[in-house]
Order: C-alpha cells, then structure tokens, then sequence
C-alpha cells in the first residue's frame, strides 16, 4: 500500500454517526450534559450501541484531566480505551486523527471521537516557559492577526469592507444553523459598526468562546455490512495531514504556510486538487482568516480571496462553500470541539441533510484547523459513491 494512502487501511475510515450539543455562550451548564448529548446525539445517528464502541478520543483543553472517563461513566463503562487530546484550537481535529489512526489499523472498528469544553481559564504553557516578553500583547493572537489585516489591505488593495463581509456571509450562515452560537444574520454596517478590538477587526469579526461538544462515530470498511450500517450515509474519510510551525521569516507568514503545506499534504495524500472540493471548513477565528487561508489552500488563485467572496463564489450554492456552518465567527469557537464540529457539518452537508443551508452536489470536503498558530491539521472527506 502506498505509505501516503495509509488511510485506506482496513478497508478505509468513515464517519457514521454525528452528534452535536449546540455551542453557547458559558452557562452553569456542567460539561458532561454538553459532550453526553453529543455521543449519544451520534450512537443514535449511526444506529449503534454504546457497547459496540471500542475506543474513544476526547478534544478538551480547559476541563482537567480526565474528562472522558468521568463522561462516559454515566453511558456504562465498558472498559474501551479513552484518551484525551489537547493541541489547542486543533484539539477536536488531532483527537479525530487519532481515531482514524487507530480504525485504518485495525486496532478498533469502532472509534469514538468526541470535543467539549467549558470556558476555562485556558492557561498556555508558552506563558510558563520562564521567559520574559518584550510586549504584553506580543502574543495576543487579535493583535497578530489585526496586523496581517492591515498588510493585507495594503498588499491586495482591498478595503475593510472585504474583512466584514467574511463576518457577513458568516454569520448568515450561521443564523441557518440550529446548533450555533450566534443566530442572528448581520449586515454589512452592522459589522462595521460594531466595536474595535483592534486594528480593523471589529467585535463581529472576531470569533466568541464559549462552551459545547460535538461527536463522530468513526467505523471500519470492512465493518460496515457486518454492523448494519447504510453506506449510503457514510462519508469516507480520504486524508488526514498534520504539520507544526517552521521558523518564521516574515511575521504572520508562519501560519499562513502551515495552512498552505498541510493543505497540500492532505489533498495530494487524497488524490485532487483544492480547486475540486465543493466545501471547506476553515479557521476563522478572525476575519481576515479566511480571505488568507483560501487563497493558502489553493481554493481560489493567490490574492484572490476577497475577489472570490465578493463574487459570491465561496456562499453556500457558490463554487466551494466556504464555512457554511458559520465558521468560528458565526458557530462559535469553545475550542475542543471545533475540530470536530467542523466534521459534523461536511458528513451533514455530504448526505443532504443540512436543511436551509445546503450546498448543492457536495462530494468532496477539506477541514483545516490550526492552533495557535503553530500546529495545523487537514482532513479530506468525500461523500458516499465518490
């Protein structure tokens, strides 16, 4: 087998149950209602039994440890393996990558993959490494990213009005979203007008944090006919890339090159081209992500990415529908889940069950996550029969 189609061990990777509980803002709401809904949102969804399921990884970051197991308790403990998962923003997609890892090995033909989080207090290692920083802002990622929206502005020519109608066409998508965060649609002078939190990302730019969970059941091909499933609602899995940071030249090009190499890594490992994929999901967390990251991953031509929002080529019914969950700006961010939220929602689209916000003719799907801003993941997806 070629090494870079490892993931086609087993008779390939797919995704047969998913389950969400809807982010929100944080409430008194404990951890294991969100991530229980999720799981059992996503055994119902595949038709399958909590006993049936052999191993899980748990996407968290502000929890504590243990997390899973004082989960799945309340399910029945079974014995399966549990291991927890924390890569900052990327947590959910490297716990998912972790599940595909241990199905196309055939260690498991059943793996669960689950994210939740609460709004913890999201403590970094990189502020306990007993270095002094020359600036207290040095490392607050709404002024590195308000400054590669500035450069580029200047480089592209575009005008802020480009910035805000990401957040737009976003929160839009969102508010046809029943497990989103936001659910109000906005304006473009809405979106303006909101408050400045730096640079020229205002507040409607800007992702929130918040709390929630999302679930995949992950299975086997050579497992499907023997546990039941229908294929025809099973969206296989055809890559997963993961990368970190290399030394940075030019401040803000790290991780726009982290997003460009594992992007390419995953498509190659698949077998097409960005200009292929009918859907992305991509980290947006600030506005001027997006605009960055599709030029990055190949989806539109390099300083085409305002371009290609404006012509409305990246909505929902455009040529690839970028964030049609809402993204992170519209969907909310609670961090564990994101990741694998953002599978969630291509399966969901793939099969034809986004109602009100499907993408038309949807077989080929990429979502990239990073975090904080020096590890980077990728998965490709495709639709039953692709």
């Amino acid at each position: 087998m070629n090494p870079n189609r490892w993931i086609d061990g087993n008779d390939g990777v797919y995704v047969a149950g998913i389950g969400l509980h809807p982010y929100q803002f944080p409430s008194e709401t404990p951890y294991t209602h969100l991530g229980l809904t999720a799981v059992r949102a996503a055994l119902a969804d595949a038709g399958l039994d909590w006993e049936q399921v052999q191993s899980a990884y748990v996407g968290t970051t502000s929890i504590g440890m243990a997390v899973g197991r004082v989960m799945f308790r309340h399910l029945g403990s079974t014995g399966l393996a549990v291991t927890q998962v924390e890569n900052a923003s990327a947590s959910g997609s490297f716990a998912f990558r972790q599940a595909c890892m241990e199905i196309t090995h055939g260690i498991s033909d059943v793996a669960l993959a689950v994210g939740v989080d609460k709004h913890g207090d999201g403590r970094r290692a990189a502020n306990k490494d007993g270095l002094e920083r020359l600036s207290d802002t040095a490392t607050i990622p709404a002024v590195k990213f308000a400054l590669m929206a500035r450069s580029y502005l200047r480089e592209r020519g575009a005008r802020i009005e480009s910035l805000a109608r990401v957040a737009v066409k976003n929160h839009g998508n969102a508010s046809r979203n029943p497990y989103a965060q936001f659910r109000k649609p906005r304006t473009l002078e809405q979106v303006l007008a909101s408050p400045k939190v730096a640079g020229d990302l205002t507040v409607q730019q800007c992702c929130p944090r918040g709390e929630g969970a999302a679930a995949v059941l992950l299975v086997s091909g050579s497992a499907l006919k023997r546990l039941g499933l229908d294929a025809r609602r099973c969206v296989r899995v055809r890559a997963s890339a993961a990368i970190s940071e290399r030394e940075e030249t030019v401040y803000g090009q790290g991780s726009i090159d982290l997003v460009r190499t594992s992007a390419r890594a995953a498509l190659e490992q698949a077998g097409i081209e960005a200009k292929q994929l009918d859907l992305v999901e991509l980290h947006d967390a600030f506005s001027v992500e997006e605009l960055l990251y599709s030029e990055a991953i190949g989806v539109c031509d390099p300083g085409e990415g305002a371009a290609y929002l404006e012509r409305g080529d990246s909505q929902i019914g455009g040529r690839c529908a970028i964030n049609a969950s809402g993204g992170l700006i519209g969907m909310g961010h609670p961090l564990g889940p994101t990741g694998i939220g953002q599978i969630a929602e291509i399966t969901r689209q793939m099969r034809g069950e986004a109602k009100g916000r499907q993408h038309p003719n949807a077989h080929w799907g990429l979502a990239h996550m990073i975090g904080l801003g020096s590890v980077a993941i990728a998965h490709v997806l495709s639709a039953a029969g692709t």
